[in-house]
């Protein structure tokens, strides 16, 4: 595999004016999505390219519509820790960024991100958010795929609590919203940087009643150390257990609010046998606030989905013996035509 033809819609899913990474390893299969159209690739198996197969640069491979996701990757807004850290890295060190929040500006951000998924059609067709379970992406996520404005007597918990995380923002409703859930596997570079760092779950249920942290499983963050720092292998080996572990999920299409690092790393795993042009689309940096968004193929049955549009057929039944496996089942009529 290495590369895909897609049909562009008329108004662009990814949100930021950049290439789309295609990618593969030997168990998944990433290559970017760019329709929410009826007659884009979920209605029928998607396609890619295997350079082995083929002359020219690009080839393609044929796979089951069920063994694909679509992922909708985004990193969060501007913090406070880009600020600083923009200015001296060695701000990356200090307590004063700890569970770094938004900036104003990246409240911009979010707000802008948030009306273009509406414009596209894409918060309508997501099944689940999954978020890093820190406050600037927490944050992000909730402002971009969470419902309006939270006010009293809405029969649904809100989603984020007014003013969460040093900041003047309305409570945001989880009426009308995916589900949402926080995943620590998807967090930034673990260790050293205090900006990396996550506050209690205790402390966050109350800042996010209708996000689920069911999945983490201490209260405090045991995983963060001041002395040691994730490598970015370690930071890449998590990534493809995160996307193994989006196969235990049974949601089709799922946004993913994460860090730099860790989407960087992780997808750099990919794509090692595409064209080089290609891989190095695969290596970019994401910016704040970007949406880039993919389809995961599983081409090791690492899931177990079934698919809900294949139909077996010969319903009721009667003679179907093709043309082709006729000549072959029976050679000396077929010599005579």
């Amino acid at each position: 595999m290495t590369f895909a033809a897609i049909n562009t819609p008329p108004l662009p899913l990814n949100y930021r004016s950049a290439p789309f990474p295609i990618s593969s390893s030997p168990s998944i299969l990433c290559f970017p999505f760019a329709s929410h159209h009826r007659r884009r690739f979920r209605l029928s198996p998607v396609l890619c390219f295997s350079a082995s197969e083929m002359d020219a640069p690009a080839g393609q491979s044929l796979y089951p519509l069920h063994r694909s996701k679509t992922i909708h990757l985004v990193r969060h807004a501007q913090g406070i820790h880009n600020v600083e850290g923009e200015k001296d890295h060695n701000a990356y060190l200090s307590y004063d960024l700890f569970d770094a929040h938004l900036t104003p500006l990246g409240w911009n951000q979010v707000d802008n991100l948030h009306k273009h998924v509406k414009a596209c059609g894409l918060s309508k067709k997501i099944d689940l958010v999954i978020t890093s379970p820190l406050l600037r992406t927490m944050q992000t996520a909730v402002g971009v795929f969470g419902g309006g404005a939270y006010t009293d007597g809405i029969n649904a918990p809100p989603l984020m609590v007014a003013n969460a995380g040093k900041r003047d923002r309305p409570a945001r409703t989880s009426l009308n919203s995916p589900p949402f859930i926080a995943v620590e596997l998807c967090r930034e570079h673990l260790g050293v940087h205090p900006c990396d760092k996550r506050r209690s779950v205790s402390e966050y249920c109350p800042l996010f009643p209708a996000i689920d942290f069911s999945l983490i499983e201490n209260d405090e963050d045991i995983l963060w150390k001041p002395d040691v720092r994730e490598t970015n292998e370690e930071v890449a080996a998590r990534g493809l257990k995160f996307l193994n572990w989006l196969w235990t999920r049974e949601e089709r299409e799922i946004a993913i609010v994460s860090h730099s690092g860790f989407l960087y790393h992780t997808l750099s795993k990919f794509g090692d046998d595409c064209h080089p042009t290609v891989k190095s689309e695969i290596c970019t940096h994401f910016a704040n606030c970007e949406l880039r968004s993919m389809v995961i193929i599983d081409r090791s049955l690492i899931g177990s989905g079934s698919s809900t549009t294949n139909y077996p057929g010969k319903i009721p039944k009667g003679l179907d013996l093709p043309s082709d496996v006729a000549e072959e089942k029976h050679p000396e009529k077929g010599a005579h035509k």
